[in-house]
């Protein structure tokens, strides 16, 4: 007999989660839910992990929903407060229909003029394109669609077996298509890879060029997590469904292990950077810049410093060339001017007075400044 899902009401003190600065993945500052646990169900969510899961049994996290009634009105008053920048927020699960939470949170990010990142499964997300469409026009909004999978993957039916509560990734995909038609950006979030289950290559770019026909401008993938009470959840699942994957996933996820060992992940990511480039899309999301941002040409040397960081990783380079990109990203980030103001009055050798950028990557900086000045960065 299955179980039905119990809804809690219950007004937190707090919705919005803050970072020092944004991260260099969905370029989001900021992140606020509606609410706790997911009637989507996934096996492989990390959200079962302690730190995301307050249930004595976590299996009660895809069936005792609770829901933060005063999400909205916390939002408005926490984000007055904060510098302007992206806000990972929206939840389309099937009691979004009743509760209508994560609507009232985008409409605080519109009045205030903030922009979001909305990462979804459900083609509800659909009924907001309105507001979605004014917060796109005001502040800019993304929305990417969770997908590991498409209809003529080869081993669709075992691979939706771990998310088989969640809508089938063709309507996922119609979805996509309606938001690119509305000049909404849009893509697929292929999180995670499965070792085993749709890490094939045939798998890959059946999930790349499904996004590319939709209209999807970009693919992010990332590997599994399993950390603490959800890594024993995901391993009895396996047991019970796929006994012939339980070697393979002790060998790369042994007790107190986090995330699989590296080699194998970069080989996976350079298979999907060449399966985009291919198909005329990109591995990575471009990050959204607000009209008239008077740091706009700084954000826009950010995102171009992180990516080569990002690249550096996959390429297997040394790791203080990859840090040495990602901290001068975080330096340029964090100036409160803009940099192209600095460098007019001093020159290279005032953007090697900024904190963490050396005579290595000042030249890179400038020649990235003199790109954007020419040029729009929206």
């Amino acid at each position: 007999m299955s179980r039905r899902a119990v809804f809690v009401p219950y007004r937190p003190k707090t919705v919005l989660n803050k970072s020092k600065r944004a991260d260099h993945w969905f370029w989001t500052r900021y992140s606020a839910y509606p609410y706790i646990g997911c009637q989507h169900g996934c096996e492989f969510c990390y959200c079962r992990e302690r730190h995301y899961c307050p249930y004595e049994d976590y299996h009660d996290f895809s069936y005792v929903i609770k829901v933060k009634e005063n999400a909205a009105d916390l939002l408005r008053k926490e984000l007055r407060r904060a510098p302007v920048d992206a806000v990972f927020t929206g939840d389309y699960q099937p009691l979004e229909r009743r509760f209508g939470i994560s609507r009232q949170m985008l409409e605080v990010c519109y009045d205030l003029g903030f922009p979001v990142f909305v990462l979804e499964r459900s083609p509800l997300v659909l009924r907001d394109l309105d507001l979605l469409t004014a917060i796109h026009n005001r502040a800019r909004a993304i929305v990417a669609f969770s997908a590991i999978y498409t209809p003529d993957s080869p081993r669709a039916e075992r691979i939706h077996q771990m998310e088989y509560l969640a809508p089938t990734p063709d309507k996922r995909f119609a979805a996509m298509e309606k938001l690119a038609l509305a000049g909404i950006m849009t893509g697929t979030c292929l999180m995670p890879v499965l070792p085993g289950l749709c890490d094939d290559k045939a798998n890959l770019e059946s999930v790349i060029r499904w996004t590319a026909d939709h209209g999807g401008q970009f693919v992010l993938a990332g590997g599994l997590t399993l950390a603490d009470q959800q890594r024993d959840y995901f391993f009895g699942v396996l047991e019970q469904r796929f006994p012939d994957l339980l070697d393979l996933y002790r060998q790369l996820y042994p007790a107190g292990s986090y995330a699989a060992a590296g080699v194998k992940w970069q080989k996976t990511a350079l298979t999907i950077r060449e399966l985009c480039e291919r198909y005329g899309i990109r591995d990575r999301v471009s990050r959204p810049i607000i009209p008239g941002d008077k740091r706009a040409v700084n954000k826009r040397i950010v995102e171009v410093l992180a990516n080569q960081a990002y690249t550096l990783e996959l390429e297997n380079q040394a790791a203080s060339r990859v840090w040495a990109y990602r901290k001068a990203a975080w330096a340029v980030e964090d100036l409160e001017q803009d940099v192209r103001l600095i460098y007019s009055q001093l020159g290279a050798k005032g953007l090697q007075s900024i904190s963490d950028i050396g005579p290595g990557l000042a030249p890179v900086i400038e020649r990235l400044i003199e790109k954007f000045q020419a040029g729009t960065t929206n």
